[in-house]
């Protein structure tokens, strides 16, 4: 059993139980993780408030600097990570080393914004006295973050370097199903000599560990990724404590094809988006509006670009130009997709590529187009988190950004056009909290990352990301005549 991280200290936990972490790609047990308890909690938001009283008053270059360093052991074990991100989440080698690397383009560039924190003076009114104000920023205290099991690392990288460069210390509860890598992230920080309890690591169940951790008194600022469902349940939890929060929640980003689009272009990246780690993305192209004009050509494209995608074995390169595409996370997750899907098609939409799953072990779903379904059918109406698109002819672009916004979420949307007048319409009209032209979804550190509607509020990424884990104070200096 690999242990959680209390205080720089690795522990089995208060119950002395454990949780199984699987491959998904075969099934099999690979490691345990203990099960936690709110005890373990406490125990570790305890030595983040103690770790605290020191971590706040430390120079922002020397944080910078430490994180620099844990960037360069990261480097170091890039080929351990990776395999080990294979592994326990089943995404194929190639996406897992993307994933390391963006990473470490996160870390390097919160650890760049760290001595960039400023404050601002302020001249006052007379009325009272000579006087003059300022805005000083400082850190909030003890953060938490719970992150999915999607993306372990990147989502890890967004929480936790803006709230160490800002002077925060932080628990970090992985999902239950991918905690290890996470594991060995926290234990380079502690190479890179990170103080024990600036950074802790609780493994378990949510309903355990992360209701415990997002309502534990000390907890100042909760950091959440996940579904819809689970954001509004920890939001219940945290508002009698009027938490501050960012929710990054479910998304069904709609892409739009318009006539004069490059259409070779627009397949690939239509592919790339919803694809990429089996389509286990909030952020992703899961519906597709397409011209009449178009709509043939499209088509055709596009199903001869996922064509290409092979599932198998994460570690296992395909053979060009086939793709690897690796497993879903959990039987559950193929088991809903597999619902959606017929779902779509006892709605009418019809399976042009896919649809069934991959014989053996693993929790293998062939990539899948179906073409209009309707359109209160469940891929039209929820999240669909698994490797199936849906696509629906539209005769304009009034239709196209009718249909997109029919939608309780609002995460992400793009468009593929070469015309300004039909990129200003989507730029303004579609309700999306971030916005492509002729690029996939994919979301930029150097960019704020949040959805409107039922996708969440708050920002990760960018200077935004770090302003959310800072407070800023206001200070009257008089007494000056």
């Amino acid at each position: 059993m690999t242990g959680m991280l209390i205080a720089g200290e690795r522990t089995e936990g208060a119950a002395g139980e454990g949780i199984d972490v699987v491959d998904p790609a075969t099934e099999e047990k690979i490691d345990a993780v203990p099960r936690g308890t709110a005890a373990d909690v406490d125990a570790a938001v305890e030595a983040a408030d103690k770790a605290f009283a020191d971590w706040q008053k430390t120079d922002a270059e020397d944080r910078a600097n430490l994180l620099r360093k844990a960037i360069a052991l990261i480097e170091r074990d890039r080929k351990d990570l990776t395999m080990s991100l294979v592994h326990e989440q089943g995404k194929p080698v190639t996406e897992a080393g993307g994933e390391i690397h963006h990473l470490i383009h996160g870390l390097n560039y919160y650890a760049d914004l760290a001595t960039k924190v400023r404050g601002s003076y302020q001249p006052l009114p007379s009325a009272l006295s000579k006087a003059y104000g300022m805005v000083i920023r400082r850190p909030m205290g003890v953060v938490a973050a719970i992150v999915p099991n999607n993306f372990p690392l990147t989502l890890l990288g967004t929480k936790v370097a803006p709230a160490l460069m800002a002077g925060n210390t932080i628990v970090v509860k992985p999902a239950a199903t991918t905690p290890l890598t996470t594991l060995k992230i926290a234990d380079l920080l502690l190479e890179a000599e990170f103080p024990p309890g600036v950074v802790n690591v609780i493994t378990g169940k949510g309903s355990e560990v992360g209701d415990a951790l997002v309502t534990h008194d000390k907890v100042r600022r909760v950091a959440f990724t996940g579904s819809t469902a689970v954001g509004r349940h920890i939001m219940g939890l945290a508002a009698p404590k009027l938490k501050r929060m960012t929710m990054e929640l479910g998304g069904s980003d709609p892409v739009i094809v318009a006539p004069d689009a490059n259409l070779k272009a627009a397949a690939r990246g239509i592919a790339i988006g919803r694809f990429w780690n089996c389509g286990q993305m909030c952020l992703g192209g899961k519906r597709v509006y397409v011209f009449d004009e178009v709509y043939d050509e499209l088509l055709e494209q596009l199903t001869r670009t996922v064509g290409k995608y092979e599932p198998g074995l994460g570690w296992e390169k395909a053979e060009k130009p086939a793709i690897r595409v690796g497993p879903l996370h959990t039987a559950d997750g193929r088991n809903e997709i597999l619902e959606q899907l017929q779902d779509a098609v006892d709605g009418g939409g019809e399976v042009v590529l896919g649809g069934d799953t991959r014989e053996g072990k693993g929790y293998f779903v062939n990539p899948t187009i179906v073409t209009n379904p309707a359109l209160d059918s469940r891929v039209a109406r929820e999240e669909t988190f698994g490797p199936v698109l849906p696509i629906w002819r539209v005769s304009d672009l009034d239709e196209a950004i009718r249909l997109a916004n029919d939608s309780e979420y609002g995460l992400g949307a793009s468009v593929w056009t070469n015309d300004i007048r039909t990129i200003h319409r989507v730029a303004n009209e579609v309700e999306a909290g971030m916005k492509w032209v002729n690029q996939f979804h994919y979301g930029y550190d150097e960019l704020p990352f949040g959805g409107v509607k039922q996708s969440g509020y708050g920002k990760e990424h960018g200077q935004e990301g770090l302003d959310y884990y800072l407070e800023d104070i206001s200070v009257v200096v008089g007494g000056l005549e």
